[in-house]
Order: C-alpha cells, then sequence, then structure tokens
C-alpha cells in the first residue's frame, strides 16, 4: 500500500518504519525540516531500540522516505495517518491544536478522491467526526474518515507493531474497515472494526484500566508495608489468576510518561463533559499522585527532610526504561524533592541525562556518565527507574555507600542479598 504519516514523534516515527518494513511504501511528513534532516541522516529524534537501525534500511531500499510537504505525501497516499501529539490542556482534556492544524493543512492540499484520513493519535471521543466535518467544510473533493488508535508501549514499540494483541479499527463503513484491515491482516492477531467512537474510547479504556491495575496494586504496597505481608507474593498470587493477568502489578513510585497520566485525565475530563462522575479514575490519580510521598517518607524517617551535607546516588531518571522520555517522570519529581531538600544528588541514567538536564538544571547536582560513579562518597543510593542493568549492582560499589542503605523505588533488588552484606534496604510493599 502506499500510506502517509503525518508526525515523526513516537507513533509517527515508528509507525512509518514498521510500515515501510512490512512492504508498503510510506512517505513521512513533518513541518520540521531540521527533525527531517537529522533522520535523513541517520540519527534519531528520541531514543527507542532498533528504530535508527529500521530507519535507515527502509529509507536505503527505498520504502520510506521523509518531506516537509503534506502535499507530497498525500500525493500517491491510499491511507493518511495523523501522528501528531495531543498533549494535556490546563483542564486535563487533550490538547487538540495539532490536530486540527493538520487537518488544515490537509483540506488545503487535498487534490484526489477516495484517501482514507485516519487518526492514530490519541483522541477523546467524537473528535474523528468532528475533524471530518471540520475538514469537509474546507474541501469538496472527497475522502473517509477511520480510527486506528495506537497501542505501543515506549521501549519496546517496534516489537509491539510486530506483535500487536489486536488491532483496533473505527471506520464510518464496512469497505474503509476493510480496506485498512488489509494493511494489518498479516499479524496474525484479532482486528475489530467498529464505529469511529468506540475505536476511539477503546484506547482512553485500556490506558486507564492499565494505570488502575498500578494504583491498585500501589495501595495494596502501603497495606502491606502496614500488615507485614509481601506485594510481590500478593502480586504473584493474584497474577496467577487468569480473569487479572501479572501484567502491571508491580509496586512502585508510580505510573509516569507521555500517555498513563493525559489519557487517564482525559477520559476523567471527558466523562465529566458527559454528565458522568468517573470516581474510580479519580482514585487513580490520587494514589498515583501520592505513591511518590510514600516512598520518600522511607527516606525522611531516617534523615528527616533536611539533607543538608548528605550526598544521594541517584539511579533513573526517565520514567521507565529503554526510552530517553522524561515526561511527567516520577523519577524527575522525585529528584526535584530531594533537591528541594538540601542533599547533593549524584544521578545517572543510561539515556535521559541530556533530557534530564534541562530540567533540573545544575543546583546540588552532578550528572555522571557512568554508573559506578554515583557510589563514590554517596551516603546512601536511591533507585527511581527500572533498568534492566540496576537489578544486579556489583557487591563492591554496594559497600562503598557510607551510610550502607539503599532505598529502591522499584524493588529490583533482593532483601536478603542486601542484608547479607550488611546494608539496609527500604523497598515498596516487600518483607
Amino acid at each position: 500500500m502506499k500510506l502517509c504519516v503525518i508526525g515523526t514523534g513516537y507513533v509517527g516515527l515508528v509507525g512509518s518504519a514498521v510500515f515501510a518494513d512490512w512492504g508498503n511504501k510510506v512517505v513521512g511528513v513533518d513541518n520540521n525540516p531540521s527533525k527531517i534532516e537529522m533522520i535523513e541522516n541517520g540519527e534519531m529524534p528520541f531514543y527507542e531500540p532498533g528504530l535508527k537501525e529500521l530507519v535507515s534500511k527502509n529509507i536505503s531500499n527505498g520504502n520510506l522516505k521523509f518531506t516537509t510537504s503534506i502535499k507530497e505525501g498525500l500525493r500517491d497516499a491510499e491511507i493518511v495517518f495523523i501522528c501528531v501529539g495531543t498533549p494535556m490542556s490546563d483542564d486535563g482534556s487533550a490538547d487538540l491544536k495539532f490536530v486540527y492544524q493538520v487537518a488544515d493543512e490537509i483540506s488545503r492540499n487535498l487534490e484526489s478522491p477516495g484517501k482514507i484520513i485516519a487518526i492514530k493519535s490519541t483522541v477523546p471521543v467524537g473528535t474523528n467526526r468532528k475533524v471530518k466535518e471540520y475538514i469537509k467544510q474546507r474541501t469538496d473533493i472527497e475522502f473517509f474518515s477511520a480510527s486506528v488508535p495506537e497501542f505501543l508501549r515506549e521501549g519496546s514499540s517496534i516489537e509491539d507493531m510486530n506483535k500487536t494483541d489486536r488491532t483496533i479499527i473505527g471506520a464510518e463503513n464496512q469497505e474503509v474497515g476493510s480496506k485498512i484491515s488489509k494493511l494489518f491482516e498479516h499479524l496474525n492477531s484479532p482486528i475489530i472494526v467498529c464505529d469511529l467512537e468506540s475505536a476511539e474510547l477503546i484506547k482512553y479504556a485500556s490506558n486507564s484500566f492499565l494505570a488502575t491495575k498500578i494504583s491498585f496494586i500501589n495501595e495494596i504496597s502501603q497495606i502491606c508495608d502496614l500488615s507485614g505481608a509481601d506485594v510481590s507474593k500478593v502480586s504473584l498470587g493474584m497474577g496467577l489468576d487468569s480473569r487479572i493477568g501479572p501484567k502491571f502489578l508491580n509496586a512502585s513510585i508510580g505510573y509516569g510518561g507521555s500517555c498513563f497520566p493525559k489519557d487517564v485525565k482525559a477520559l476523567y475530563k471527558t466523562s465529566k463533559d458527559y454528565g458522568y462522575e468517573f470516581k474510580i479514575l479519580e482514585s487513580v490519580m490520587e494514589v498515583n499522585s501520592n505513591q511518590k510521598f510514600f516512598f520518600l517518607d522511607k527516606i525522611e524517617k531516617i534523615y528527616g527532610n533536611n539533607l543538608k551535607g548528605k550526598k544521594v546516588g541517584v539511579l533513573g531518571l526517565a520514567f521507565k526504561n529503554d526510552t530517553d522520555d522524561i515526561r511527567e517522570s516520577v523519577a524527575i519529581e522525585i529528584v526535584k524533592i530531594l533537591q528541594g531538600m538540601g542533599g547533593t544528588l549524584k544521578v545517572y541514567d543510561p539515556q535521559a541525562l541530556e533530557n534530564s538536564k534541562n530540567v533540573l538544571g545544575n543546583k546540588n547536582i552532578k550528572y555522571l556518565a557512568n554508573s559506578n560513579e554515583v557510589f563514590e562518597d554517596s551516603d546512601f543510593l536511591v533507585i527511581l527507574t527500572e533498568w534492566p542493568e540496576f537489578k544486579e549492582l556489583e557487591k563492591n560499589n554496594l559497600l562503598k555507600l557510607r551510610d550502607k542503605r539503599v532505598f529502591d523505588g522499584r524493588n529490583l533488588l533482593n532483601k536478603e542479598h542486601l542484608n547479607s552484606l550488611g546494608l539496609e534496604y527500604y523497598c515498596i510493599g516487600k518483607r
């Protein structure tokens, strides 16, 4: 198929590369010339495992090219995917200005009839129909609308596209649904063709449900701390129930990133717009906001709220492993609080250091090139991101900690092992 993908963020750039790798002819469009030049030179605007190689491969074989011209992207395309950001507004709703900017550009550059305009960005219920009407008011050329929400996880997005659990297609008629289905039918996973509104809501409902699982197990972790139970055993016992499943039942400092926080808030705002009070989501957001203080309280019980004179080693700044994304990162929020408590922070993250510098500045903080340096002269250690390399910390490094204390916000380490080394280990809800 001939495809146009508008936007070169996580969804757009990964989508362009994978669609091209499936054998389609793909034109990626972005209005930022320097970004396009960067991509064409083999430099990715963000870190995603395997993406650089996949983009370069498909540019070389002629399946993928990039341009700043929407007109060029639209010219031969059968399906046009809108993959621009929908950031959170001050009131919690999704900001759709970029979607409508693209819609305006499409309306002014649409030259041939019959194209499918599919929104892949995460948008509130009703957006596809509103965008279609917006474009129709500005052009007489016939087109069709579709909603094809993405279900990608940063750090594993290429695998997620190639091994998806399901494909959701919202279409205004069966013919449109069938045509888009052909793009995904080789994946051998369920394809659900439904109305536009249901497709839009499936995306929000999915992310909000996963966030609910996280907040639920984090509340259980607090009960475990109070009662002496072990949240890792509780999670295991729950997850073995096929109706529940083990994923997203890891107690932690809370969820973050570019999707869960804004999608939960957007669905909550949508429910209020329709006159319904979504009380579960209200609690999910409250629990997630408070979870970092539950973790910080473990530090304050020992050191108080003044860390002046203390050197704190910090492992992890990205909101999760295998990404350099620090948007809504709980790790960043905790580091800011520790900065405010007067401690000198020595921080390391495999990918997110540069992004973090722009947010955290240089006050009371040193950015280190490798994890080993974090332990030198540090009084205690704080782990905030679940990078695999942090699961196996060297004994010699751990013993360099002056106060012999580790605060693990991701429950990565083995308590018995650390205790056997003479270290005090503080985690979330584990015995």
